[in-house]
């Protein structure tokens, strides 16, 4: 086989940029924006909130004999949940992929029970979430 030519070795460079460009436009145009971030909040709060909340000790005595189907209460509130993440959400887009910080929680609801604070930080990219780390956060940390 003889060896590639100039042309042969250009036409290859261009076609080799020309996929990097591709795919580069590809992950720009699929970045997630807010309105699938609140879709995707939602989904994991309604999930979440279900198991803190539904447990055996997730809820003060009192609640927990006034609400009779709790997940189903949850459930309710997804779009609630969904907007609520939203609005506490910082959006950091870099074109390609976004990373979202989150800060939700921390009130106190009863006179001797207040929500837990949390914080999760979500990686938005080529149509998809991924939830990088979450968890219990301390009051005076730094939003994520």
């Amino acid at each position: 086989m003889p060896p590639p030519t100039t042309a042969t070795r250009t036409v290859s460079g261009l076609l080799g940029l020309t996929a990097v460009a591709g795919g580069l436009i590809g992950l720009a145009v699929t970045n997630p924006g807010p309105a699938a971030f609140e879709e995707f909040a939602a989904e994991k709060l309604t999930e979440l909130a279900s198991e803190e909340l539904c447990r055996d000790e997730g809820l003060p005595l009192l609640a927990r004999l006034l609400i009779q189907n709790c997940p189903e209460l949850v459930r309710s509130q997804r779009k609630v949940l969904g907007r609520l993440a939203r609005e506490h959400s910082r959006r950091y887009n870099f074109g390609l992929l976004s990373i979202y910080g989150t800060r939700l929680g921390g009130e106190k609801v009863l006179p001797n029970w207040s929500i837990p604070r949390y914080d999760a930080v979500t990686l938005a990219m080529a149509g998809h979430f991924v939830l990088l780390s979450a968890g219990e956060s301390t009051p005076g940390s730094p939003m994520p």
